[in-house]
């Protein structure tokens, strides 16, 4: 059934709209994804889900469809953690999973950060940004991601590079200018034996997302509505989570006061006037270079916020993955890690491993 058609199912009247059934999700975002569509229909398609709210069935729907066209690496590989921030970025706060990610590498977990680059509305800092100013990259091949996770337990792969149909919807959703359901579906490409830690926006979102991580298979995930919706909990504050454990949903509450790692300040990053029209962040040197700068500050020991956010994601990698039962053992074996030197000889085993 084409889109169009779909749309019909779906109506036109606010009091009478309907939702679409998994099958029918599927279907849509088949066409969505598929090339044929118009850009004005798929805008069009995706503005009115989220004026109606986006369901659970829905969301397993639209992952199954971009599941079934992409080649997504590590399916089946054992003790693999996802780790899946906003790929549209940050413009006020470090994108601290790259780091977070080699801390909880360096403590013996498989990390596999899903991202991307310079991708609207936003345009913000990614794990892209870091890797760059690290002198590194993430790879936009599938294979190449799946080895370096095997033998360096660490690696960060590009959406576009796992579907590239999805760099097509770029001009949409930069159009679009607010954030609709393909936010929330792009970081669901994952493969479904992995446990996944995701950032999700505040409000009910928190709870949909979870679920959807839930129904797709996942054995473990965590939810986390961290700092700019991101995976790197607050230091100011608590920070609300959902966690999947032994097929249960449990509300999980990250308060930085019970680790001695609160602070009266955010990582955030230096103020360098508002991006031009038409660029985001990531368009920034200075502030590309910026976010670099923190991730290797971290790794070399230097106390502050960035260290303690890095270390408290850190946490919830290890949680996810089983290899800590709570947030306190992942904060353990965070600062560990980090202070052994193991998350920095993780960073220098990916150099190695780059051609």
């Amino acid at each position: 059934m084409e889109l169009r058609s779909l749309m019909r199912v779906m109506g036109s009247d606010p009091r009478e709209m309907r939702s679409l059934t998994r099958e029918e999700a599927f279907q849509a975002f088949t066409a969505v994804i598929s090339g044929d569509e118009s850009d004005v229909l798929v805008g069009a398609f995706l503005v009115t889900l989220r004026w109606k709210g986006v369901t659970v069935e829905e969301l397993m729907g639209f992952a199954q469809a971009v599941r079934a066209q992409a080649r997504i690496p590590c399916q089946g590989m054992s003790g693999l953690v996802c780790v899946c921030p906003p790929h549209d970025g940050h413009d006020r706060y470090p994108p601290l999973e790259v780091a977070a990610g080699l801390i909880a590498a360096g403590a013996g977990t498989r990390v596999l950060i899903i991202s991307d680059r310079c991708v609207p509305p936003r345009r913000g800092l990614t794990s892209a940004s870091v890797l760059e100013s690290l002198g590194l990259s993430m790879t936009w091949d599938p294979t190449e991601a799946e080895d370096w996770v095997a033998r360096g337990r660490f690696a960060a792969i590009s959406i576009s590079g796992m579907l590239p149909a999805i760099i097509a919807l770029r001009r949409v959703r930069g159009d679009i200018v607010v954030r609709t359901p393909l936010s929330t579906v792009e970081k669901l490409l994952a493969p479904s034996s992995a446990s996944v830690v995701m950032g999700a926006q505040a409000g009910p979102v928190l709870g949909t997302a979870v679920e959807v991580i839930q129904g797709l298979g996942h054995p473990t995930g965590i939810a986390i509505q961290g700092l700019d919706g991101g995976v790197i909990p607050s230091l100011r504050k608590r920070t609300r989570g959902i966690e999947i454990a032994d097929r249960h949903l449990v509300p999980l509450t990250v308060e930085p006061e019970d680790f001695g790692l609160n602070c009266h300040e955010e990582p955030e990053l230096p103020l360098f006037g508002p991006p031009e029209d038409g660029y985001g962040t990531a368009d920034n040197p200075a502030l590309v270079q910026a976010s670099g700068d923190m991730t290797r500050a971290v790794l070399a020991g230097e106390s502050g916020p960035a260290r303690n956010a890095a270390l408290l994601g850190a946490a919830l990698i290890l949680k996810v993955s089983g290899r800590c039962l709570t947030l306190a053992e992942g904060v353990d074996a965070a600062i560990e890690s980090l202070d052994s030197g193991a998350a920095r000889d993780t960073l220098e085993k990916l150099r190695s491993l780059l051609p």
